[in-house]
């Protein structure tokens, strides 16, 4: 039998396998109920990611396929799929990419009536539902490296997810580095807008999902766009699509902010980088949420040697103690390390690194020696947890600055 007879015989057993058990499904009456069928109950069992994967896409398909709307016609259904990422630091890394290939990849060979179309804005408009996925390091378990895979299918005409579901893996073997707009970024990029994108995708069928981000999946299409093009070291581009996504509606960002500044520092244009950098600032100011990747040499108050990293260091410092002093802010300035050491030595280091910061700070502006203060919180707020000490756990040696009380 030829490769092209032999794919059409899949194709055609797919489909009667799913009929079949539509069939079954509605003998026994479970479809044409108004709500979707809850998910198939997930493994609490950790399985290799491959099987995770496999159990979280299925259990999606399930919910769907047996939605009356779908049973009555069985036309294809467009999906399109806003990027996965990292649950806990926003991050797209080189898991959440392999995330993506998987479920989309199985997606396509277990369903042959949904179709994947590219996260464009014209897209939108054509697709039924919205696909979103993230990885989540199990809080209670980072020491073990436990994993939770979460999917979710939106309907993009009413707002409510349509199917979830979800299992658990382990952090075996699976590459949690950043990709470089990540690995780049001067600060944690997690606003609102992906708060709600992490949101969306552990809520429940038959639930509606975050309304904030939804607002903004249009504009997150250019941003998309534009983020693909810095990673291909494309910054003349990039720069370009970011500021068109920041002269859109709903384009006032986090990511876009971080974006100019990012491809503006690339090109070599330091007076545009600084004044990007300080709207990034602002921003963190005025929405409580500036987490700082300022680096140190191992077990120091010393910035990271290498010119290529803490070069920018000084630009920044002046950026927050300008912008700081403007909004006549006061703030903890809160220091953290990744797991490796004791937790007496790590809260004894992130204390002195963010008394630096603090002073260096007051060099720039006097006023805010009254008006911060240094708190060391050494591995207990982790972002990624991972304990490598390397670009992927970057953001766990950050420095955050976080708006008090004053007086």
């Amino acid at each position: 039998m030829s490769p092209t007879a032999l794919i059409r015989t899949a194709l055609i057993r797919t489909r009667t396998a799913w009929l079949t058990r539509l069939g079954m499904l509605v003998a026994a009456g479970l479809v044409g109920c108004a709500a979707p069928p809850p998910a198939p109950p997930p493994s609490n069992v950790e399985v290799p990611f491959e099987q995770a994967v496999a159990q979280a896409t299925d259990a999606l398909l399930a919910q769907v396929l047996t939605q009356p709307a779908f049973v009555s016609k069985l036309a294809k259904r467009s999906v399109v799929l806003d990027p996965m990422l990292d649950a806990s630091s926003g991050q797209q890394t080189a898991a959440t990419q392999l995330l993506e290939q998987r479920v989309t990849g199985r997606l396509a060979a277990k369903a042959d009536m949904i179709e994947i179309l590219p996260f464009q804005s014209a897209n939108l408009a054509k697709a039924q539902w919205l696909l979103t996925g993230t990885l989540t390091r199990a809080l209670a378990d980072r020491a073990k490296g436990s994993l939770l895979v979460n999917l979710a299918l939106t309907d993009l005409k009413t707002g409510v997810v349509a199917a979830q579901a979800w299992a658990l893996t382990r952090d075996d073997g699976l590459n949690n580095t950043p990709l470089p707009y990540y690995a780049d970024s001067p600060v944690l990029v997690k606003d609102r807008v992906i708060e709600g994108y992490v949101s969306t995708t552990a809520t429940g069928a038959g639930k509606r999902a975050d309304a904030y981000y939804l607002e903004r999946i249009a504009v997150a299409t250019v941003i998309n766009d534009a983020t693909a093009l810095y990673n291909a070291e494309r910054y003349q581009d990039a720069l370009a699509q970011y500021r068109a996504a920041g002269g859109t509606t709903g384009g006032d960002q986090l990511r876009v902010l971080n974006g100019i500044y990012l491809a503006s520092a690339k090109l070599g244009r330091a007076t545009d980088a600084e004044q990007a950098f300080g709207k990034v600032v602002a921003y963190g100011i005025a929405n409580n949420q500036l987490g700082v990747k300022f680096l140190f040499n191992p077990g120091s108050t010393v910035f990271w040697s290498d010119a290529k990293v803490s070069g920018p260091y000084a630009m920044w410092l002046r950026q927050i103690a300008r912008e700081s002093t403007a909004a006549k802010a006061c703030m903890n300035i809160v220091g953290h390390t990744s797991r490796t050491g004791s937790e007496a030595a790590n809260d004894a280091l992130s204390l002195q690194r963010a008394s630096f910061i603090r002073q260096r700070l007051a060099t720039e502006a006097a006023v805010l020696t009254g008006r911060t203060k240094p708190v060391g919180m050494g591995y207990r707020e982790n972002i990624v947890g991972s304990g490598t000490d390397n670009a992927v756990d970057a953001l766990d040696r950050r420095v955050e600055f976080k708006i008090a009380p004053c007086g």
